[in-house]
Parts: C-alpha cells; structure tokens; sequence
C-alpha cells in the first residue's frame, strides 16, 4: 500500500490527521534507489503517520493545505538530485524532459525546489518544524558557489528558512529526530544529532570543532573559498570527523559529525520495507515515471565509495566509508524480483555508488577513520589497500542460480583499478563471461596525468592495462564485447593542449566517443571549487580552467574530432595549442586542410596528396 497522497486517503485510515508530510519534488516513486521512499518508509515502520505530497504547485497554496497543518513537522526535499541540475544542462541550456516527472513533463517542480517549498510552508504554517534532507540540500549545508547563478549563495537552511538539515543518508538522524519530536521536544533545542546542521546566535556557538571562513569572507576571497573546502571535505569521516562551523552574518551554521554508517543488520532492514517498487498509479495515464526503469529490477549492495573522484558528490554525501547489505538480504530481493509478473528474466544490476566495492579499502579506517587529504586508490593505490572480490562474487553466481534469472548484469559504475589489485582474477574473468550485455563502460574520463590528478582518478596506464586483459579475457570466452570509456572534457586543469593529448590518444586506440560530458560544477565538490576560484584546495596552487563557452567547445569537438560538424572548432584549437603537425593527411593527423582550391592544388604536388589518391583508387 502506498502512502497516502489526499486527504481522503488520510480519512480512509482512519486517521485524524497526520504527524508528517513529506514534500518531494520528484513523482511518487515507491522504490527503494529513491531517497524519499526510503525515508518516508522508515518514518512509516517507526509508528509515524506520514502523508506524501509530491510536486506541489509552489504558485498556489492548495496543495500545500491538503493535509492541514501535521502534528510533528515537515520534511523537505527537491527529489533524487538537485533540482538546477534536473532542469539544466552543463551549458546551462532549459533540458527539455524531466525522467522524474510523470510523462517526463518538464515545470512540475521549481528551481531551487527545497527553498521555494520551505518558503511557502513557512507562509502557510508559521513555526511549523521544517527538516530538509536529500542530495539538494546535502550538498547545499554551507556557502557554496552556485553555477547557474554564476556566485556564492549561503547555506540553503537560510534561504530555505528551514530548522535543521539531514545530511548525508538520513535514516538514523531521521528516526531521532522524529523521536524527539514525538516526546514533545522543541525543534529549537535538537541540536546534537549526528548527521544535521543548525543554526544559532553566534554567542550560543560550541567552543570546541573547525571552523571555516565565514560566508562574508568566501564571498570576498577565493582563498577563503578553496580554505573553506579543504576544511568542509576533511571533516566529513564518521570516526574522525570533527564538528565545523561558518559564520553567516550574526548566525553561525553548525555542522554536527555525520551520522555513523548504517550497520549491516540496519541496512538489511531498509531495504525490507514493504516497497510497492513502482510509481503511484495516478501516473499510470501520464505515462508513468520513466526513472523507475533503469531501477526497477536492479538491486543495491552498497552504499559509500572509497574513489572519492573530486568530481563527485557521492563522497560528500554518502561519505568514503564503504557498508553493504547481507548475502541473505541481497538474495531474497533477487527471488521477489523474480516472481514479479513483469519481470523478463534479467537483473539489471547488483551496485551501488561503485559496483566492485564491498569491503572497506583497509582495515586501519576502521579504527582510525579514512585518511586525511589523502586517497586510497589515486594517483597509485595505496600500499594499505586490500582488494578483494571474493564476496561479491559469491553473491553474483547465487543469485546467476535463482530458476527465472537469466541474466545479471552490473550496470553500475566499476573501479577497474580496484579489479586490477586484486591477485585473483577470477571476477574479473567472470564479470566478463557473465554479466556484461554487450559493452561495459568504465571511466577513465582523461588520458593526461595532470588532469586526471585535478580528478583525483588513476592514471591511464591502469586503463591501457585493464582495456588489455578484458579483450584477452572476451576473445579467450568466444565473445563479442566491446569497451565504452566515459570521458569529460573542460574539467578544471584541463588546458587546450591536455585536450589535444586526448584526441590524438583516442585516434590511436580507435575510440570514438558518441557522447562527452562537460565537467558539470554542481556544489559540494573538490572540482568545483576549483572551477569557480582556480585554486586547487589541496595545494593552493593554481589551476587553468576553460569557463568560456566557447573555450569549453573547443574541448569538447577535440574529443569528437572525426566527427565533421566538429572539423572548423577542432583546426581553430590545434592551430591554438601549436599542434599544426595534427593538420593533413598522415596517419596521425586528426583533421584534413580545409578544402580550398589552394589545397587541392597542393595535394596534387606534394607525396600526401599522391598516396591519397592511390588509396581512393582501391576502392
């Protein structure tokens, strides 16, 4: 049964009222990869009466009035990822569907989703709690730069107007909260949950933890800015995390230490709530919700990601400490998702944040926590990292062995520089053998050295030698299989000529990208902090970024050099970067001279253009 979404259906349970509703700006989606029906089920399996309010028309109050004012509070969140991101493409262009939308209607929710919503619920309701949660506001806990507003925005539980953020995975700091609210505590005084942020007069500020430039101060200065991100990142370590603090004018933000990682028994828990796995019916003459596709018959096993690309999010959200489900609990989802009538035989996926991760990388952070400033697979493993596949393994060829599964594929991300540590090749060659549906993507994203090093990602060497062993391994298994490597252009430290070493490496290795990704600045990482102050955090040195449209395209047609439409960018860029050596004929030129009549004549002088028509005379 879903939760209900009117207040008839509030009526129909016999209930008077209800002691929460949550707002989310995606569809209903009742599944488990969705953060609100995890939450919202907790809260459910707690005793708490909980009303689901979806994509609420902000314009209006109606939707907000549906349930009347809830006994408990409010939790707020603007869906699976950041609404600016759902609604903008990294060259800041309006997407034109919104896979988390009935229909993939676009304009269902807002910009800036979790502030407006916040701002009306504190119109309507007065001093009604209001928690926000979910990767919008996770990502947005302190002064953070803002791509699409192209400045520095404070901490979104002042624009929102909220009483505490959940950060992170916020099923243990949610069960609290809601406890302490239930026993009549005021909101005010939930201050010390692990996992939140609050805010306070600056006296009232605890003495003891970090603190970071104010929001004033990273306004003013990149510095501080870069000062800022270094602090926030490294505290992030349920073990040794200390509390941090910004100044915001005459508030202080508070960052309690996160919340410990669910244990193993905690999280096979969660994912045994009686989910309805599909969306809400009312979708159904929409259309449906198209993101439930990709997730409707794949299962997670983990959660947290020790690569801790500084691209990525995932480490300031879910954190570097790598937790897992059972063997058990993984394989009785498996049998349900077999004996669904829809089902067809395949299990998409058995992943999470990184498919191949599921110990922790050593066994120091046990005790210690992860280190500091440091990562454990980039540039070069470290010497302390354990890899290990043999439990993933054996959870793959179980459920290979349930009577209806066909198929188990891994579609989620695999870190091949992991595989490679590992002495037993053994998954490897069975990943290959079983559980690849055609192509396997992996991420390389950059050949450079010095850009992969902005990326925190290993080098290309460990690619080159993985890209080997996996076409050994697919020949020696008689199959045709193909590699597709991800790739990102214009991430900061990227210079024309680093995108130039790509494309040439590309053209060697017969690579021909058919999509390329911009580096996207979205808040909470290490490389945004970069692009927006150019300033590594790590080392204060500075860093070359391409923040021009047109910049970025040169990049981006370099990698996609082949492609004709592209031909006038890529000349305008080699001649830029002094590589007019990749300009004619050759082998190993990336683009022909534009064809004049100066360069027809040439061509019929000179030994290229000879060879040249030799050539078109074979065929």
């Amino acid at each position: 049964m879903f939760l209900p979404i009117t207040a008839e259906e509030v009526k129909e349970r016999g209930w008077d009222g209800v002691d929460f509703v949550y707002v989310s700006g995606d569809a209903y989606v009742d599944h488990p990869s969705f953060g609100a029906a995890i939450i919202t089920r907790v809260m459910e399996a707690e005793g708490y009466r909980v009303a689901f309010l979806s994509q609420p028309d902000w314009r209006k109050n109606d939707d907000f009035l549906r349930f009347g004012r809830p006994k408990l509070g409010f939790m707020v969140s603007s869906g699976n990822i950041d609404s600016m991101v759902a609604h903008y493409t990294a060259a800041k262009k309006h997407r034109s569907q919104d896979a988390y939308s009935p229909g993939k209607v676009m304009g269902l929710r807002p910009d800036r989703a979790v502030i407006v919503y916040c701002n009306k619920i504190r119109e309507l309701y007065g001093d009604v709690p209001i928690i926000i949660g979910g990767l919008e506001a996770s990502l947005r806990r302190f002064a953070h730069y803002d791509y699409w507003d192209d400045k520095i925005r404070r901490s979104i539980l002042f624009d929102s107007q909220a009483d505490l953020i959940s950060y992170g995975m916020g099923e243990n700091q949610t069960i609290e909260i809601c406890r302490r609210l239930s026993n009549g505590e005021p909101i005010s005084s939930i201050t010390d949950v692990r996992g939140t942020c609050y805010a306070c007069d600056v006296r009232e500020t605890p003495l003891y933890g970090a603190e970071c430039p104010s929001f004033e101060n990273v306004c003013k200065s990149k510095k501080e800015y870069a000062v800022s991100c270094r602090i926030e990142q490294d505290e992030q370590d349920h073990i040794r995390g200390k509390l941090i603090k910004q100044r915001h004018g005459n508030k202080m933000l508070v960052q309690n230490p996160p919340m410990p990682p669910l244990t193993q028994e905690e999280m096979d828990w969660v994912y045994s709530l009686p989910y309805e796995r599909t969306y809400h019916p009312c979708y159904e003459k929409m259309g449906g919700v198209p993101a439930i596709e990709e997730v409707e018959f794949s299962i997670t096993h983990n959660r947290g990601c020790f690569g801790a690309c500084n691209f990525c999010s995932i480490a300031f959200h879910q954190g570097r400490f790598v937790t897992t489900r059972s063997k058990e609990s993984i394989i009785k989802e498996a049998k349900m998702l077999t004996e669904k009538p829809n089902f067809k035989g395949y299990i998409h996926d058995i992943g999470g944040p990184t498919a191949n991760f599921r110990r922790t990388s050593c066994l120091v952070q046990l005790e210690k926590g992860l280190c500091k400033g440091k990562k454990c697979l980039a540039p070069t493993p470290c010497k302390a990292l354990k890899a290990d596949h043999s439990e993933y393994l054996d959870i793959l060829r179980s459920v290979r062995e349930l009577p209806k599964a066909k198929k188990v594929f891994i579609r989620s991300g695999i870190r091949y520089d992991y595989m490679l540590k590992d002495p037993d090749d053994t998954f490897f060659r069975e990943l290959v053998k079983y559980h690849v549906s055609g192509q396997l993507k992996v991420a390389p994203e950059h050949c450079s050295a010095a850009v992969l090093d902005k990326m925190g990602k290993p080098h290309i060497e460990a690619y080159i030698e993985f890209s080997k062993k996996y076409f050994e391994i697919t020949n020696s298994v008689g199959k045709e299989q193909y590699l597709v490597p991800y790739l990102m252009s214009s991430h900061p430290g990227s210079t024309l000529k680093d995108a130039v070493e790509l494309a040439v490496f590309l053209k060697k290795r017969h690579i021909r990208p058919e999509q390329v990704q911009d580096f996207y600045p979205t808040p909470g990482t290490i490389s945004t902090c970069m692009f927006y102050t150019g300033l590594d955090p790590y080392t204060m040195k500075e860093v070359y970024v391409a923040k021009t449209p047109h910049d970025k395209a040169l990049q981006r047609a370099l990698l996609q050099y082949y492609d004709p439409k592209n031909r006038d960018l890529c000349e305008e860029a080699l001649r830029k970067a002094g590589r007019h050596d990749l300009i004619g004929y050759s082998e190993k030129c990336l683009i022909a001279p534009k064809r004049t009549n100066a360069v027809r004549a040439s061509k019929n002088s000179f030994g290229d253009g000879k060879r040249y028509e030799k050539k078109k005379k074979k065929y």
